[in-house]
């Protein structure tokens, strides 16, 4: 393993990162405190408990899985799209460096990035609520997952992507709707019988479940279920992104 050049990569992609940090942090944190005014003062107001637990603070594991979600996939894809779209991905794939460490440097710098702006979240979240976290080593196991997963997912979109339109039609389009359809905000229960059942052939629903068992022991769907959909979800993207490798499929154009 070419621990050298996994260490360059991801060094530079974290120093993009940290030259942007104001935009990076404070971005989150207005959209965080935007959400709280919204649905924890206005919706909260009339919905007060959800399954024991306070409105805003139920609302919590929502909003850090969809920040997790959305910065996953627009780092990795934009940290891959972008060597790619000025061409010096070329120079890359000719360096003594095999798709794994390339796939660790870019994922691994992109899920880093993203788990840095749910902290920042959670940090200010305890300004709003009383924050408690009943298991936390299961919380961030569930947070490394999904952003790994998903710093995949935006990694297979960068490869894809033949314009910056394009790099942002999934992310927009796709993953925020299902984040939102997802009981980012409230339990499945909560809808009526048929939208209950459908809203259960939403992907996402077992991540922001899991992710909420671990703070409150409320969710959705059992835990081991929730562990097994992302654990599936992190397989398919690994075996997508192996897939890309092996055939050069958008590389060499």
């Amino acid at each position: 393993m070419n621990w050298l050049a996994i260490k360059s990569i991801y060094i530079s992609e974290m120093k993009r990162f940290f030259r942007t940090l104001s935009q990076s942090i404070l971005s989150p944190v207005m959209s965080t405190v935007l959400y709280f005014v919204v649905f924890g003062a206005a919706i909260g107001s009339r919905i007060q408990e959800v399954g024991g637990i306070s409105y805003g603070a139920f609302i919590v594991p929502g909003l850090v899985m969809l920040t997790v979600l959305q910065q996953s996939l627009s780092n990795a894809s934009f940290g891959i799209y972008f060597p790619k779209f000025t061409g010096t991905i070329f120079e890359l794939f000719t360096a003594p460096i095999s798709f794994v460490e390339i796939l660790i440097g870019y994922v691994g710098a992109a899920a880093t990035k993203a788990m840095i702006i749910a902290f920042v979240i959670l940090a200010t979240a305890t300004f709003f609520v009383d924050l408690h976290i009943i298991h936390p080593f299961w919380a961030l196991g569930f947070l490394v997952l999904t952003a790994v997963s998903f710093s995949l997912l935006g990694f297979i979109i960068g490869i894809w992507a033949s314009n910056f339109e394009q790099l942002q039609i999934i992310p927009l389009l796709v993953v925020t709707p299902l984040v939102f359809l997802g009981g980012a905000f409230y339990t499945a229960d909560m809808l009526p019988g048929f939208w209950e059942v459908l809203v259960k052939f939403n992907p996402v629903l077992y991540l922001i479940s899991g992710f909420r068992w671990s703070f409150y022991e409320v969710s959705d769907v059992p835990v081991a279920v929730s562990l097994a959909a992302i654990s599936i979800f992190l397989f398919l993207c690994i075996s997508a992104v192996a897939w890309i490798f092996k055939t050069g499929w958008r590389l060499k154009q």
